[in-house]
């Protein structure tokens, strides 16, 4: 059966390296791992966000046998809808938009950057070119994407920080015979990226563009010039009034339709900073949103 994308997850250190590890962690592990495929694949397919890896539509996400070394398995997708008619080509189109759309959730959630239009949008432009149409994922569907995905990454880590029978794991994709790995190993540091938050004491004012929000869980991404990047926050209780949603509504329309001109494109916020342990900065609280600069937070 011809897949479209291979992902292998491998595991290294300690009892990993004798090919034993721990039963229940893997098991749980390797849950993550098939959730945090599927998710990715059925937004790619359906450009529908589910929240149930058995909701999956279009495509089987399959495990191939074990490979002898280090304790490693490897997944196939498969598309089974309307796209597996488009998919026979050398390129594998889709193939490379599920593995760099895998390597965008993998990475901001273990606090690696990667630039969406270096990537995803470095792929629509060669596909347009060859004449190619491919399912256009926004950045802020994948912003999304990437809240969905958290708990199963955290599992997918669950041998290196619960019974300790691995150091480490390494993802690599397998596209047409293109092996490539992700840009982030998962280690210890890595969880504790995800799993631990430390609130920063004093508030900050800060400046940026909101480049995704979802009205329900009122958290979102907004852009900080200063960070380079585009910063998960979410709205404290007291920021959640009908003209702050009124300005975080008016600037996502501006950065969604690049319209950097725009006066209401950038917004003035009084947050505070949730970093990790090492100090690296994972997402703000907003206690106040204003189109003016606001006073200096006490």
């Amino acid at each position: 059966m011809k897949h479209n994308v291979q992902f292998t997850l491998a595991y290294e250190g300690k009892d990993a390296d004798r090919h034993e590890i721990d039963l229940y962690d893997i098991s749980q592990a390797l849950v993550g791992f098939q959730r945090s495929i599927a998710l990715t694949t059925h937004l790619v397919i359906n450009n529908k966000i589910i929240t149930q890896a058995p909701s999956l539509k279009g495509a089987k996400v399959l495990a191939l046998p074990a490979e002898d070394g280090s304790w490693k398995i490897t997944a196939g997708v498969v598309l089974t809808g309307i796209y597996a008619l488009g998919t026979t080509s050398n390129d594998s189109p889709i193939g490379h938009m599920v593995y760099s759309l895998y390597d965008y959730v993998m990475s901001e959630s273990l606090g690696v950057h990667v630039d969406y239009q270096k990537s995803l949008g470095k792929l629509y432009e060669e596909s347009e070119s060859k004449e190619i149409t491919l399912p256009r994922i926004e950045q802020h569907q994948a912003d999304s994407l990437l809240e969905k995905c958290s708990v199963a990454i955290k599992e997918i880590h669950r041998p290196i920080y619960k019974t300790k029978t691995a150091s480490k794991a390494s993802i690599i994709s397998n596209v047409q015979g293109v092996h490539t790995p992700l840009r982030v190993q998962l280690t210890q540091d890595t969880y504790d990226y995800i799993h631990e938050v430390f609130v920063q004491e004093d508030p900050e004012i800060i400046r940026g563009r909101i480049s995704s929000y979802n009205s329900n869980t009122f958290k979102g991404r907004i852009y900080v010039a200063k960070e380079g990047r585009p910063i998960s926050f979410e709205l404290s209780k007291n920021a959640r009034s009908e003209n702050s949603l009124k300005l975080i509504i008016a600037s996502l329309s501006a950065y969604v339709h690049k319209d950097f001109e725009n006066q209401w494109c950038d917004i003035y916020c009084i947050v505070y900073k949730n970093t990790s342990r090492s100090g690296q900065l994972k997402s703000y609280t907003i206690t106040t949103v204003s189109h003016n600069e606001p006073n200096e937070p006490r």
